[in-house]
């Protein structure tokens, strides 16, 4: 129970100020607690994650303005067109918006925190954003927890 306090708070904190990968935590995760703990670990992390990039969404609807969060939400240079036909197309079709959400909260392509506050620039449901932001998450998480635990299933011992 523990550890799965443990990942969600990770993974909350890690989606606010990414300093650290919370995929790191879990692999880690994987060696040092039982297997019955790594799906409830998963599903925290991704709940954890969907809170933690909620700010960078409020920022993107300029609801919250804290000067290190909006200096760490800006667009880099080289994506600065690519989000500005990202952010149009979201708001002429939201189901791509969602797919968009869906697609970088998975895969990290484009980076997530990007798509976090082009979400929130484009309008997007809050709520579709953190269903779709939880559920992509923790599918991704779990199979970060359970691929190396399906290959350290074949070491001797």
């Amino acid at each position: 129970m523990i550890e799965t306090a443990l990942a969600f708070v990770a993974a909350l904190v890690f989606g606010v100020v990414p300093v650290f990968s919370i995929e790191v935590y879990l692999v880690g995760a994987v060696v040092a607690v039982d297997d019955g703990a790594l799906a409830p670990m998963a599903v925290a992390a991704g709940a954890g994650q969907a809170l933690g990039k909620l700010p960078y969404y409020y920022v993107g609807r300029g609801s919250l303005s804290l000067p290190w969060l909006r200096r760490r939400a800006r667009t880099p240079g080289k994506w600065a067109a690519r989000a500005e036909d990202w952010r149009r197309r979201a708001e002429e079709h939201p189901v791509w918006g969602a797919g968009l959400v869906a697609l970088s909260s998975f895969a990290s392509v484009p980076p997530f925190l990007m798509v976090s506050v082009l979400a929130g620039v484009t309008r997007m449901n809050a709520v579709l954003f953190l269903a779709v932001t939880f559920v992509t998450r923790t599918a991704r998480f779990l199979i970060v927890v359970f691929g190396p635990a399906w290959g350290l299933s074949f070491l001797p011992g």
